[in-house]
């Protein structure tokens, strides 16, 4: 029963975040100026916070010196300029990172 109730709470809270700015601006509201802002500039920030945890451990002086992260930047850029899928480049560059780290280095 608490594992249901537990799933529960996490799906009504999910569910609440997802609707309430739907309910807070409807479509006679106009949405402020300030959640517009935030909403232009927060994609990139998170993703910038992002590529920043990943690489926080990386050791530049220790084997294998960051290479397979660089490699991996490297090809999620490129491959991101090329077709601009994000869905494509976050899946290919996972995948990619993970065939470097584990067979190659």
């Amino acid at each position: 029963m608490y594992k249901i109730a537990l799933i529960a709470v996490a799906a009504l809270v999910t569910m609440s975040t997802r609707f309430l700015p739907f309910l807070i601006f409807g479509e006679k509201r106009k949405t402020p100026e300030l959640v517009l802002y935030l909403g232009k500039v927060l994609p990139c920030a998170i993703m910038g916070m992002l590529v920043v945890y990943c690489l926080k451990e990386v050791k530049p002086l220790v084997y294998p010196y960051g290479i397979p992260e660089l490699l991996g930047i490297l090809f999620v850029a490129g491959l991101h300029l090329w077709k601009r899928n994000s869905l494509l480049s976050i899946g290919a560059g996972t995948v990619f990172y993970m065939i470097l780290v584990q067979v190659i280095f």
